[in-house]
Order: structure tokens, then C-alpha cells, then sequence
């Protein structure tokens, strides 16, 4: 039963992106790479990294 309901919101989400005009999903698409975090390395670890970066970049002046 579990994968049946998968399957139909699957399904509604297709047709739904496909129902969407093509200038309106690129806008969409557009949106979303500019509310992504400017830092791969925040992405992919988290804000630990970027912390220690800014912490040795103050210390190092």
C-alpha cells in the first residue's frame, strides 16, 4: 500500500511539472540556484568548515 501512494504522488508531481509552462519552470529553476548557499564546502560539510575558515582568516592578519 505504501508504494502504491508513492507511485501516485510520483505521478501527480510529473504531471504537474509537465502542466507547468516552460519560461514559468525556468524561473522556478532560477529561484532555487539563487537561494542555494554561495559555498560548495557549506553544502557538503556544513558550517563547520566556513567557521574554521573565518576564524583562521581573522587570527592570520
Amino acid at each position: 500500500m505504501k508504494t502504491n501512494d508513492y507511485v501516485k504522488y510520483m505521478t501527480e508531481q510529473l504531471v504537474k511539472y509537465m502542466d507547468t509552462p516552460k519560461q514559468e519552470r525556468k524561473e522556478m529553476k532560477e529561484k532555487r540556484k539563487e537561494s542555494r548557499p554561495p559555498s560548495r564546502i557549506y553544502r557538503w560539510f556544513g558550517i563547520l568548515p566556513i567557521g574554521c575558515m573565518m576564524f583562521f582568516k581573522r587570527h592570520k592578519s
